[in-house]
């Protein structure tokens, strides 16, 4: 089987220029490697309090930004996680075989359960993990390109593969995490220590951000005492994070854009970054508010459930089979 990449966003906030980077930027690349699975994760967006009406703004809001980012719908599925009952169904009985165990060490769950109080932790959030090995497992995925905040959920992803496979025999596909070199993990402009993640309108680089917002985020980015454009994530977190943008954007190494930006001040370089954000994102925008207008978005949603649905009900099937369900 040639390489079957599967990527998902949650529609929970703002998409910032971190996700733009980590998924969005290169959509076209993973076109070319291979068959592309790309999913709205708007079950995922249960787990936590949302509105109605922002959960499907912000669902719309993803189909058109992937659109607009170069994915073609001909070639690959793009597809709300909801619209594909696969999904729930291998749910129900994928969570027999992950334990309480696994789950309360997932990182992400400590940290999102530790914001709230205990009788407001809904099962969903502590069973997030097993909705998500089910979105990697139910299309044969092999490549499954995340943050290193993510790695974590493939590791039981392909622990609850080697337990599937050893009792039932080979009926799931081992995936692997795929880390991006340069830009894996894109941090905030006001806090370079904290991930950009969707809740600081200072520190985070939203995709619908004016140019004039963005330059001005960007422009008011943390630094630090020195004066020399080097990468060191340690005693420059600033730089180094705003190097790393710079890189992702011009699609350079770090050592070019250190050589590039030897004898440059600050300020200079950060207007530098600010106008490769602008000249990259301003096209993007563009694209988007079309997509958005004429709703094009609508058939590729759903011509793109319709191929998800083909791949997804034969790995349920078979996973049934193996298990001992009675088919009709």
């Amino acid at each position: 089987m040639s390489e079957r990449i599967l990527t998902g966003i949650k529609p929970t906030g703002q998409l910032t220029l971190g996700n733009y980077i980590a998924v969005l930027k290169n959509l076209r690349k993973m076109n070319d490697r291979g068959e592309c699975f790309i999913f709205i994760a708007d079950l995922h967006a249960l787990t936590l309090p949302i509105e109605p009406d922002v959960l499907r703004q912000n669902s719309i809001d993803l189909a058109a930004f992937y659109l607009a980012a170069g994915l073609d719908p001909e070639k690959n599925a793009l597809f709300l996680q909801s619209s594909v009952s696969a999904h729930a169904e291998l749910n129900a009985i994928m969570q027999n075989y992950l334990y309480m165990g696994e789950l309360s060490r997932m990182t992400q769950f400590k940290d999102k359960s530790a914001k709230l109080k205990e009788n407001a932790i809904g099962l969903g959030l502590f069973a997030y993990p097993v909705l998500m090995a089910c979105d990697i497992v139910l299309y044969d995925a092999t490549t499954i390109p995340v943050g290193e905040d993510q790695v974590q959920h493939i590791e039981l992803t392909r622990d609850l593969v080697n337990r599937i496979n050893n009792r039932y025999g080979e009926i799931l596909t081992m995936p692997k995490a795929e880390l991006r070199k340069v830009g894996k993990r894109i941090m905030s402009l006001s806090d370079p220590t904290v991930k950009m993640s969707k809740s600081d309108p200072k520190g985070d680089i939203f995709l619908k951000d004016d140019p004039a917002v963005i330059r001005k985020k960007i422009m008011s980015a943390v630094t630090d005492l020195g004066c020399e454009v080097k990468y060191d994530e340690e005693n420059k977190p600033g730089i180094s994070n705003l190097l790393q943008i710079y890189c992702c954007m011009k699609d350079i190494s770090i050592e070019e854009a250190e050589q590039r930006f030897v004898g440059y001040r600050y300020g200079d370089f950060k207007k530098a970054v600010a106008d490769a954000v602008i000249e990259e994102l301003e096209p993007f925008q563009q694209r988007y508010r079309e997509i958005v207008a004429n709703k094009s978005y609508e058939k590729a949603l759903q011509e793109g459930a319709k191929k998800a649905s083909v791949i997804a009900n034969q790995t349920l099937k078979r996973v049934q089979k193996a298990i001992g369900l009675l088919q009709e």
